[in-house]
């Protein structure tokens, strides 16, 4: 069964970063409706500790239950501010097993990156979150792919980005939350 992209891309008009993920999980497994929103996934973890020095900041309780949940509100803002987008390199995938891996993904239609960029006139940074990420972006923008925690400089769409392939924010991805944190901030100073 082909599955459509759940969200809209969150493209705010400063965006000077756009990070591409490569699909959401199963929904079941969402805590908060909006981009890595599987409390056992990183992501906010990871802005948690660069930003504020808290991997725990971007973390609240549900209103059900009192589970802890991500923050939507607080994320979406911070990433406001910070002119940082957000979205997927998959628009529509078959998910071979129920699970959130990007190894039984298959994708059926990549999102357009620049489509994408004509609506992020600021933008001249891109972030893979992932390989299967990488991968498409660096067939759409014709560059090699980067190391993990690298960068390449590539020309597309008339400007000359910088395409950062970081560490996948799963904890499948065999490294600890610090050292992912410290490979985004590395990321991120360089960018905003």
């Amino acid at each position: 069964m082909i599955e459509k992209h759940p969200l809209k891309p969150f493209l705010p008009e400063n965006a000077s970063i756009l990070m591409l993920g490569s699909f959401p999980p199963p929904q079941a497994r969402w805590s908060m409706d909006f981009f890595y929103p599987n409390f056992t996934n990183d992501m906010w973890r990871i802005f948690g500790s660069v930003f504020f020095g808290n991997p725990e900041y971007f973390i609240t309780s549900g209103d059900r239950e009192k589970r802890r949940i991500f923050d939507k509100d607080r994320i979406s803002a911070f990433c406001s501010e910070k002119g940082i987008a957000l979205y997927d390199s998959a628009s529509e995938v078959i998910r071979q097993k129920e699970n959130a891996s990007d190894k039984y993904l298959q994708v059926v239609r990549e999102t357009d990156i620049s489509t994408l960029l004509e609506m992020l006139p600021k933008c001249r940074t891109i972030v893979a979150t992932g390989d299967k990420a990488a991968e498409i972006i660096s067939r759409q923008i014709g560059c090699s792919k980067p190391s993990p925690g690298e960068k390449v400089v590539a020309d597309f769409c008339g400007r000359r980005l910088h395409f950062y392939r970081m560490p996948s924010s799963s904890r499948a991805y065999p490294l600890p939350l610090t050292a992912k944190a410290e490979i985004y901030r590395r990321m991120f100073s360089e960018e905003i």
